[in-house]
């Protein structure tokens, strides 16, 4: 979920989800399938994020990502 008040613009929000299937594609095989919850948190600025196709924006999400499926995967009752 990625709600308006966190990222303002509908572009940030959709490049955000891209995001979020893409390296959820990555850990399926390690978690079981089931329907998981992705909840955006903390805001992206657009002073910070000028741009929502910006390198920036994407490694930021991605890292936090990365380390959210990690967390994930490596919890018991998680895995497949």
């Amino acid at each position: 979920m990625v709600p308006k008040r966190w990222a303002k613009r509908a572009v940030t929000r959709n490049a955000i989800k891209r995001q979020i299937y893409t390296v959820s594609e990555q850990f399926s095989a390690h978690l079981v399938p089931r329907a998981h919850v992705v909840r955006l948190r903390a805001t992206f600025d657009r002073k910070e994020f000028i741009s929502a196709t910006s390198e920036l924006l994407k490694g930021a999400v991605r890292a936090e990502l990365l380390d959210l499926f990690t967390r994930a995967s490596a919890h018991p009752q998680l895995r497949a």
